[in-house]
């Protein structure tokens, strides 16, 4: 049975970036050779695989024991935009307490990152400081395998397992191409989370809005009462939005507004923002606000000034997961089995899974062990990881569910 902290290590360091200005699935075809080589390790291990044109991985563990439901596990293949991807060089080091040196003067604190406090002692898996590790979502992708792997080699009893693993999920497409009807689970968890013991069946309701900003360009030594400077505008749309309200200030179940690009000269702006809150209610009167300013400036500098294009990208998972709380039972029942205390708590981002509940897959979201994902500081326990490794088997081979 093949190391699984080794399996993550050669998975980590292929790039797998997806890339939110490409119009393909997968967004970038680097994508592939991880689906390709999770097929090959699948495969070897017993399962029927399938990797479809579009870069989904679906594969199939047949029962060799009744059980009441088919389980399904899904991780996604792509990491994040939001730091360099390559070359990564993921290390192993043993966490005293001291500073981590990555390279290059960074380096991994506790009084950056207060969450290491709780590894001392732990080795963790970090990077060299220059590009993200990417057990957002590879960890996931590894327990994934690791704990079929074991199943199969240990002869565990089982019902039908279904596995996907799928592309741009962290541009907000991994559900976009997803096949719910070829997976065949009566339900599934996806292992995208961070800390060890976390549950996750409460996420943000998600939108976007661009904004684009329509100003006149003029020389500016005849510009008086003509000139309308884009730049200027997009900056005064931006001072309306509340400054209280964005990803600094906010925690938990605190929505927010997050400015995520802005760009522009005298005659074109265009401003990009996130629209995040866990209330439906509260998300709805967000969206409106974003509205009322494209009002407010277009009463100030003329109509058509401001274009405000809002589109939602997914919805609170929460009303679909709550009729079929057994599954978050078992979860539970899955961590306390192997010492592990389960802390259900709310994402304060999205998964595949908000999106696939509803579309019929009651989908919550299982910890992969990171922490400080999207960034040069990530980090990768490995008794998490393995500790994981052991939950999914549990959860899998558990066949007691009522």
């Amino acid at each position: 049975m093949r190391n699984g902290i080794e399996r993550f290590i050669e998975y980590a360091k292929m790039p797998t970036m997806s890339c939110e200005d490409s119009s393909s699935c997968p967004s970038t075809e680097k994508q592939r050779a991880l689906a390709l080589r999770i097929a090959e390790e699948l495969r070897n291990i017993g399962l029927s695989v399938e990797v479809t044109d579009e870069c989904y991985v679906y594969a199939k563990l047949e029962a060799n024991a009744s059980a009441k439901n088919k389980i399904g596990l899904i991780a996604h293949m792509d990491t994040s935009p939001d730091a360099p991807d390559d070359p990564i060089s993921p290390g192993i080091v043993r966490y005293d307490g001291e500073d981590i040196a990555l390279g290059d003067g960074a380096a991994l604190s506790e009084k950056d990152y207060t969450c290491l406090s709780r590894y001392r002692g732990e080795e963790l898996i970090v990077t060299d400081g220059k590009t993200l590790l990417g057990a957002d979502d590879k960890a996931g992708v590894c327990e994934i395998i690791s704990a079929l792997e074991r199943i199969v080699e240990e002869g565990l009893p089982h019902g039908e397992v279904s596995v996907a693993f799928t592309p741009d999920e962290e541009i907000g497409r991994g559900a976009d191409l997803f096949d719910v009807k070829k997976f065949g689970a009566d339900y599934a968890y996806t292992v995208d989370g961070g800390a060890l013991g976390e549950i996750e069946y409460e996420n943000f309701n998600a939108a976007s809005a661009v904004v684009e900003i329509h100003g006149v360009s003029i020389h500016p030594g005849s510009a008086k009462g003509k000139m309308i400077n884009a730049s200027e505008v997009a900056a005064y749309f931006h001072s309306l939005v509340p400054e209280k309200e964005t990803p600094y200030y906010t925690e938990e179940y605190e929505g927010f507004y997050h400015l995520t690009s802005i760009e522009g000269c005298v005659e074109r702006a265009t401003l990009k923002y996130i629209i995040r809150d866990h209330d439906r209610a509260k998300f709805e009167t967000r969206k409106e606000l974003f509205r009322k300013i494209a009002e407010r400036v277009n009463e100030r500098y003329g109509d058509g000034t401001a274009v405000c294009i809002l589109t939602d990208s997914y919805y609170n998972m929460k009303e679909k997961i709550e009729p079929v709380m057994y599954i978050i039972d078992r979860a539970k029942a899955a961590f306390e089995a192997n010492g592990v205390e389960p802390a259900v708590v709310p994402i304060r981002g999205g998964t595949d899974g908000a999106r696939l509940s509803f579309v019929g897959l009651p989908c919550p979201n299982l910890c992969t062990g990171g922490e400080n994902f999207h960034s040069r500081f990530e980090f990768l326990p490995v008794e998490s990881f393995n500790k994981i490794v052991d939950i999914l088997v549990t959860l899998v081979t558990d066949l007691t569910e009522k």
